[in-house]
């Protein structure tokens, strides 16, 4: 059986998954609120058996630091790094805005 690698959220990562599920219950209702956490937290999930499974960043910055790109939705991009065997969730972002420079700072 393939190893599976650990799955870690940094704190940000927790908070970012909690204000876009929030965001969703009060804008579209409670059904899309549940829907867009089962999307993101099954393909973030992915990761433990395909950790390379998001390209590297295409930010040059977040490359050359060894960021990877995983999108989730049509909206939303998880930012990761696999670090000796396990998957790292730096952030969870709307893919739309400058959320590169969140990562730089």
């Amino acid at each position: 059986m393939p190893t599976r690698a650990k799955l870690v959220y940094l704190t940000p990562a927790v908070q970012d998954f909690e204000e876009i599920v929030k965001y969703h219950a009060s804008m579209v209702g409670p059904q899309s609120a549940r829907k867009i956490y089962a999307t993101m937290r099954d393909t973030i999930g992915n990761l433990r058996q395909y950790p390379l499974m998001g390209p590297v960043h295409p930010d040059p910055l977040l490359a050359a630091q060894g960021f990877r790109k995983l999108v989730l939705t049509k909206t939303y991009v998880a930012v990761y790094k696999v670090i000796d065997g396990s998957v790292t969730v730096y952030r969870i972002v709307n893919g739309q805005t400058d959320y590169p420079q969140l990562l730089r700072e």
